[in-house]
């Protein structure tokens, strides 16, 4: 087994613990294979520490629960902040365990984290991919949730979150209702 084999596994045996099982099997795991997958197919050539950040990314996130910050935007940024360290930290110890080198697992970490997002080219790569995924799997049964005026802002955020080349990619797979599509046109 390579490194990055071993790295994913024990991402993957971290994950199989998400007690939360909404299709079945645990949302963390079905979450990292699916952000693995859309990195596949978006970025073929992608390091090992994006592969790892990509399936990583929510490790364990189960563990901090959003109830157990404050309410209001603060505590759900804090939240967030607290989440981002989590996953960070401990694809890190996976990282070392698995034998990459501490500039490896800092590279991880900082993708992990959003650290350069708009200036780092594998940081935003990442952050397409979780949009990507969000957009794919995960947009359709949230949408119904929300308040429309809220929803049209939230999917804003995440076109403004991605790079010119993710956001025309999403006007070419998706086909999306006017008010969001217009979101992944502007710049």
């Amino acid at each position: 087994m390579t490194r990055l084999e071993t790295a994913l596994a024990a991402i993957d045996r971290a994950n199989a613990g998400d007690p939360d099982r909404p299709e079945g099997q645990p949302a963390a795991r079905l979450y990292g294979e699916r952000m693995s997958a859309e990195l596949d197919r978006l970025f073929p050539d992608a390091s090992e520490p994006l592969r790892i950040a990509a399936r990583g990314q929510h490790i364990e996130r189960w563990v901090l629960k959003r109830q157990e910050f404050p309410e209001g935007r603060a505590g759900y940024l804090a939240w967030r902040t607290a989440l981002a360290q989590h996953h960070a930290r401990r694809v890190g110890e996976i990282m070392e365990a698995a034998g990459y080198d501490t500039a490896e697992v800092d590279r991880a970490g900082r993708m992990i984290r959003k650290e350069g997002i708009k200036r780092d080219p594998e940081v935003q790569a990442l952050e397409d991919v979780i949009c990507f995924v969000f957009l794919k799997w995960y947009f359709a049964p949230f949408a119904p949730t929300q308040d429309p005026d809220k929803l049209e802002r939230i999917v804003a955020k995440t076109a403004r979150k991605m790079s010119a080349e993710g956001r025309a990619r999403v006007l070419e797979e998706f086909d999306l209702p006017a008010p969001f599509a217009a979101a992944f046109r502007a710049d």
